[in-house]
This record gives structure tokens, C-alpha cells and sequence, in this order.
């Protein structure tokens, strides 16, 4: 069997991994390191490059970011800066017809810029907004679906995990990236926002409102978010003015939400320990992921699949814009099946090669910096389609009376939102890019 039909067949056996759940991290070192046996003929070459790729990828200072910016979300959420987002908001918007579900999202989009995990922003946004939703008199499919929308914004809004790592992968500026996304998260905010504005004219019954807050409680609860407007300045607009890297800016973030946390009487030696050890898990886990498709990857480029997938493309004459849908409906599909960094890490290496030979009328760096906005876009879709939409699953198992098939109904239009926002971004790229062209 030729390196191309070994990784050609690798991918059935991957996903029969996945879906006998053995874990994705672990599925892919298995495919990578089997694949490579058989292309070497021999175990020896594969103990020296588990030891070397081992080496090679957690040795790289860019990983670094990910448990800081972990971290820093575990702190924002024991400060109760998730509340107070989600205070400040429904003080202003809470009174009008979908008013709270709104607010939800704004806290959502708000959170994710101190928070680079979209499970995360959910669970923590979750816990604050139920019970809120509940008590407004909102339905329980519309209130769940909200939330796992809201909470995609979290990989959207800078900083991210997944777009350090697409940077990592493709070899592109972190701060770009972050910039470039501003646009696209505000745009997804705001599309969520006139969802639940549509749905609460089409279905009044479903929908509710709060009591209007007097102008001096309004006022009092947007001073108390104030930690978090700083934190995000210092962090974004030190790592985009080259002030520091993102590394530092990070570290900055993490040192911020900790102050703002103790301050705020939720950071304490117990909970401090509850946090950083919650910290050591989510980043094991994503680095158990990022080692077991980079053995992955490097079985595939062993069998030359991704170069001569490239050069196939090339050479066909397809149209580059039906290539690009191709692979951004491919990811929605996907999406439904694995989650977002897995879905990165594993694909990256193969489709980053085959859309870099297209001729789209951008420079490199564009082109790579728009790409990776498309992709955690439609990675994004992923996480709240049905069947499997990890953020759909998160929110109910929180929302004990509401049956899923509500929540798979109700977040449809949160899908198509995503997919008309998508469309345009793909049609216009300078959208994407005109704030990296100021």
C-alpha cells in the first residue's frame, strides 16, 4: 500500500476512533504513529520522532499563551466578572422585548475578551444567565440556544486559543489575527442580537422583559465592568502596538483578572488552587490534542498527501471560490462530529497548502489572515449544530427541564445568522481585512 492509500484511509479509521470515544488527542498519535510504522517498515524511526516531535512542539514559546489565557478566564469567572457583564447590560436593554437574552450575548461578546475558551465563556455565562432568562419569563429552548450562540463568541472575540494556534500552525502574526477578528465578533454579536429581536415578534409567547432600572442603578452597574474594559485594552492593545508579545500580554491579562478577583473578594488560597488546577487540566488536555496531530500531520506529510493534494488542485483548474466553499461547508460538517481545535489542528496542514496555490487577489498575509477568520467561523457553526454541538450540550446539561430537541430547534436561526455572516465575509474579504489596511 502506497503513503498516499495509508493516508487516505487513516481518515475512516480516525473518525471510527472518535466515534467509539477513544479520545480525539489520543486517536490521532495512534493513526499517526501506525501510519508512519507502516510507511517506515520499522518501529525505530517512530520512537525517535515521538521523541523529537514531542520535543519540537511543546519547546515552542508561542504555546505558552494558552494556559495564561486559561488562566486568566478561571479568574475572571471567580471575580465575577461574567455577572457583572451581564448586569450591566440588562440594566440597559433588560426592559425591552428580548431584552435580557440580548444583554446575554453582549455579556457573552464582553466575557470572550478576557476569555479565550468559547466552552468555557458558555458554561461560565450559563450559570449567571439561566436563571435570569428563567425569571424573565423566557422559554426554555430560546434561553439555552442564546447562550450556546452567545457562547461561541468566546473563540471569536480576541484573544483566542484556537486562532494562537491556527497562527502557530500557518506561521502568521497573533496580533493580525486578533484585529482582524474584532470586525467578525461584533458583527456576530450583533446578528445574534437581531435573531432574538426576530423571534420575539414571531413567538411574543416564548420571550420577556424586566422591570426599566432607574438611570442611577444603570450607572452603578456599568462602573462595576470597568476591570474588564481595562484588562482588555492592556492586553489587546499592548500585544497589537508592540508593546509586549503575546506571551507577556497574557501573562499581563492573567495578572489583571487575578488583582481584579482578589479585589473582589472571590480569589482566595482555596480557590486559587481550584483555579490553577482547573487551568493544568484544560491545558493538558489541549496539549495532549496539539501532540497527537502533530504526529498525525507529520504521518501525512510522510505520504505527500497534502502536497499532491495541492498540486492536484492546482492543476485541475477549479474555480478558488468553489474550492474555498468546499472546505468551509466541509468544517460545518465536521464541526458536527469533532470540536474546534481538534477540527484545526487536524485540517490546517492539509487545506492550508491546497488555498494558498489559489489566486484569490490578496496577498499572502491577507489571504492567510482572512482564511483563518473564515475557518474559526464556520468552526465555530460547528459548535452549536445539531446533532452534536459541544456548546448545545454544555448549556443543557444545565438547564435540567428543557429537552434538547428544544434547544436544537430554537438555535437554527442562530445557525443561519452564522451562515449569512459567513457568506458575506467570504464575498467581501476587505470586511475581514480593512481594519489591518488603516
Amino acid at each position: 500500500m502506497t503513503g498516499l492509500e495509508l493516508a487516505a484511509w487513516s481518515f475512516p479509521v480516525l473518525l471510527l476512533l472518535i466515534f467509539i470515544r477513544v479520545p480525539i488527542g489520543l486517536a490521532m498519535l495512534l493513526c499517526g504513529l501506525g501510519g508512519a510504522w507502516a510507511i517506515y517498515g520499522s518501529y525505530v524511526p517512530i520512537f525517535n520522532q515521538l521523541k523529537q516531535v514531542t520535543y519540537s512542539t511543546f519547546s515552542n514559546y508561542s504555546l505558552s499563551v494558552i494556559p495564561l489565557f486559561l488562566l486568566m478566564g478561571q479568574f475572571a469567572a471567580l471575580g465575577g466578572l461574567s455577572q457583572a457583564l451581564f448586569k450591566a447590560a440588562e440594566a440597559w436593554i433588560g426592559h425591552r422585548k428580548g431584552g435580557v437574552a440580548m444583554a446575554a450575548v453582549g455579556a457573552c461578546a464582553g466575557f470572550g475578551a478576557i476569555c479565550g475558551s468559547s466552552l468555557a465563556t458558555a458554561a461560565t455565562m450559563g450559570q449567571v444567565a439561566l436563571p435570569e432568562l428563567k425569571r424573565a419569563g423566557y422559554a426554555g429552548g430560546i434561553s439555552t440556544a442564546t447562550l450556546a450562540a452567545g457562547g461561541t463568541l468566546g473563540i471569536l472575540i480576541p484573544p483566542s486559543v484556537v486562532l494562537v494556534i491556527y497562527a502557530i500552525l500557518t506561521e502568521q502574526n497573533i496580533a493580525k489575527l486578533f484585529l482582524a477578528a474584532f470586525v467578525p465578533g461584533i458583527l456576530a454579536a450583533l446578528g445574534y442580537m437581531i435573531v432574538i429581536a426576530i423571534y420575539a415578534r414571531v413567538k411574543p409567547q416564548d420571550v420577556g422583559s424586566m422591570p426599566p432600572m432607574p438611570m442611577k442603578e444603570r450607572w452603578a452597574a456599568t462602573a462595576k465592568v470597568w476591570p474588564v474594559m481595562l484588562i482588555f485594552v492592556a492586553v489587546v492593545g499592548g500585544i497589537y502596538t508592540g508593546l509586549f508579545t503575546p506571551t507577556e500580554g497574557a501573562a499581563i491579562g492573567a495578572f489583571g483578572t487575578g488583582l481584579a478577583a482578589w479585589m473582589g473578594g472571590g480569589l482566595n488560597r482555596r480557590t486559587l488552587l481550584g483555579a490553577i488546577l482547573g487551568t493544568a487540566v484544560a491545558t493538558g488536555m489541549i496539549f495532549m490534542i496539539v501532540l497527537g496531530a502533530g504526529l498525525y500531520n507529520t504521518f501525512l506529510a510522510l505520504s505527500q498527501l497534502p502536497q499532491e493534494t495541492a498540486q492536484m488542485v492546482a492543476a485541475s483548474g477549479f474555480n478558488p471560490w468553489l474550492v474555498l466553499v468546499a472546505i468551509l461547508v466541509l468544517y460545518v460538517i465536521l464541526g458536527c462530529f469533532m470540536d474546534s481545535l481538534s477540527m484545526i489542528l487536524l485540517t490546517i496542514p492539509v487545506f492550508f497548502p491546497i488555498v494558498t496555490v489559489l489566486d484569490f487577489g490578496l496577498t499572502p498575509e491577507e489571504f492567510a489572515i482572512w482564511f483563518g477568520i473564515l475557518v474559526l467561523i464556520v468552526v465555530e457553526v460547528g459548535l452549536i449544530t445539531p446533532p452534536v454541538g459541544m456548546n448545545l450540550f454544555v448549556i443543557n446539561s444545565m438547564a435540567k427541564d428543557t429537552p434538547i430537541t428544544q434547544t436544537y430547534r430554537a438555535v437554527m436561526p442562530f445557525v443561519a445568522s452564522d451562515l449569512v455572516r459567513t457568506a458575506i465575509l467570504v464575498a467581501f474579504p476587505g470586511i475581514t481585512l480593512f481594519v489591518l489596511r488603516l
